[in-house]
C-alpha cells in the first residue's frame, strides 16, 4: 500500500511516500522538506530513492502551496516516484490535538474533521495546516481513505498529578482543561530506537526525550509510556519556542495585554507567533542563524540562545527528580538531531546526573544516530533521529488496509 505522509508543522511540512508491504516491511520511495513556509524566502528539497535530490529556494507563502509543490514532485517525469496520483492508496496526516476524544489514530471522516477544527483555538499554528492536508487531500485523492495520527495520544498515560492544572476542578470536569501533550508521535518512536541503541530494555527504563525544533518538548517516558511532558493544553506551555513564549508568568500576559488594549485574538498572537526566539531576537527564528550571531557577538542573539539552551536543561532535571533518576537523554527533532553546539550547552553541567557529553564525538554526530556521552558516562546521552512519518504511515496502513 502506498502512503503519502504529511506532517505539517507551524512552518514546515514534511512528507514522505512509503510503500507498506506487509506489517514489518517496508520501502520508503521518496521523501522532502518544505521549511519556512510563510517566511521570505522559503527551501524545497525532494529526494527520490535511486534519484538525484532536487533542491531550490523558492517562496513557499501557505501550507497548500507547499502540499501542491510535493505532489507535482511526486508525479513529476523526472523526479517522480508515480505515474499518477491515483497510485496513491492512503493519505496519513499528523494532527496536533485530539483533545480528551482520540487517544489513539483514526479514519477521517467529518466528525473527525470537525473536531479538529473545533480545536483550532488549542493549536493556531498546526491545526489549520493539518485540516489543509487533510482537505487537499480530500478533493485530489476523494477514495483514498485517510488516517490522523493525534500528536496528543501518546501522553494520554500521564497521571491525574501530571496532567491536572491548580484551577477550580469544575473547568476540567466541564471543559476537560488540562496538559495534554504534544509530539507524541516522535517521543513514542525515538523512546525505544534510543532504548535498543543502548541495549536497554523500553520495558525497564527512565528516558528523557529532547524534541527540539521550531516547536519543542521534553517527556519523561518510564517503561516506553509517556508520565510527564513540558507542552500543555495548548503548544505553548513549556520550552521556549520559535515563536512561542513557553512557561510565562500568566499575570505577565494580562498585564501586557490590559497595557496594550488587547483583547484574545490579540494575545493568541502574541503568545503564539510574536514570543519566544522570535520575540527575544526581534525576528530571528532558526537556530542556525542565532548560532552564527553568537558566535559573532551578538548579545541579542547569545542571549536567546542561552535561554532555549537553559530552559531545556530545567526541565531534564525535572524530569530526572519525577521518574527518580534517569537512564537515557536523547535530542531529536530538527535542533536536536543537527544543532550539535545546542546539544553541547544543554548537557554541559549535568554531570552531577551522571551524564558526560564527549564533545568531539557529539560534533561528529550532527544530523546522525549516535551516543555523544563518554564511556564512563553512568546516563547515556543520545542524538536519534526521528521518523514521525513512518509511524503515521504504520497506523494508516492498520487502519485502511
Amino acid at each position: 500500500m502506498k502512503i503519502l505522509v504529511l506532517n505539517c508543522g507551524s512552518s514546515s511540512i514534511k512528507y514522505q511516500l512509503i510503500d507498506i508491504i506487509n506489517d514489518n516491511e517496508s520501502k520508503l520511495l521518496a521523501k522532502g522538506l518544505c521549511e519556512r513556509v510563510g517566511l521570505e524566502m522559503g527551501e524545497f528539497t525532494h529526494k527520490p530513492q535511486g534519484k538525484d535530490k532536487y533542491y531550490e529556494k523558492v517562496p513557499i507563502p501557505t501550507h497548500k502551496d507547499g502540499i501542491n509543490m510535493i505532489l507535482k514532485a511526486l508525479t513529476d517525469e523526472k523526479m517522480g516516484v508515480v505515474s499518477s496520483l491515483s497510485e496513491i492508496e492512503a493519505c496519513g496526516h499528523r494532527v496536533a490535538h485530539g483533545g480528551e476524544v482520540f487517544t489513539k489514530s483514526v479514519l477521517v471522516d467529518d466528525k473527525v474533521k470537525q473536531h479538529i477544527r473545533n480545536l483550532i483555538s488549542l493549536a493556531p499554528l498546526h491545526a489549520p495546516a493539518n485540516l489543509a492536508g487533510i482537505e487537499a487531500m480530500e478533493h485530489l485523492l476523494p477514495n483514498a481513505p485517510q488516517v490522523a495520527v493525534f500528536d496528543t495520544a501518546f501522553h494520554h498515560t500521564m497521571p491525574a498529578k501530571a496532567y491536572l492544572y491548580g484551577i477550580p476542578i469544575k473547568y476540567y470536569e466541564k471543559d476537560r482543561i488540562r496538559r495534554y501533550g504534544f509530539h507524541g508521535t516522535s517521543h513514542r518512536y525515538v523512546a525505544p530506537k534510543a532504548a535498543a541503541m543502548v541495549g536497554m530494555d523500553i520495558n525497564n527504563s527512565k528516558i528523557i526525550s529532547c524534541h527540539l525544533g521550531s516547536g519543542a518538548s521534553v517527556a519523561a517516558i518510564v517503561n516506553g509510556k509517556s508520565i510527564d511532558t513540558s507542552m500543555g493544553f495548548t503548544t505553548v506551555e513549556g520550552l521556549m519556542m520559535g515563536s512561542r513564549c513557553g512557561d510565562i508568568d500568566v499575570g505577565a500576559v494580562l498585564y501586557i495585554g490590559e497595557k496594550e488594549g488587547w483583547g484574545y485574538k490579540e494575545l493568541n498572537k502574541f503568545i503564539t507567533k510574536d514570543c519566544g526566539l522570535n520575540g527575544l531576537t526581534e525576528g530571528v527564528t532558526d537556530m542556525r542563524d542565532i548560532m552564527a550571531g553568537k558566535r559573532e557577538g551578538n548579545q541579542r542573539l547569545s542571549d536567546a540562545f542561552d535561554v532555549f539552551a537553559y530552559r531545556v536543561k530545567k526541565y531534564i532535571g525535572a524530569y530526572a527528580a519525577a521518574m527518580g533518576g534517569v537512564d537515557i537523554i536523547l535530542f531529536t527533532g530538527g535542533i536536536g538531531e543537527n544543532a550539535w553546539w545546542q546539544r553541547e550547552a544543554i548537557s554541559t553541567g549535568l554531570e552531577f546526573l551522571g551524564a558526560k557529553i564527549d564533545k568531539q564525538i557529539n560534533e561528529q554526530t550532527a544530523g546522525k544516530d549516535g551516543i555523544i556521552s563518554t564511556p564512563d558516562s553512568k546516563v547515556k546521552l543520545l542524538s536519534v533521529t526521528t521518523d514521525e512519518e513512518y509511524v503515521i504511515a504504520k497506523d494508516t496502513y492498520l487502519l485502511a488496509k
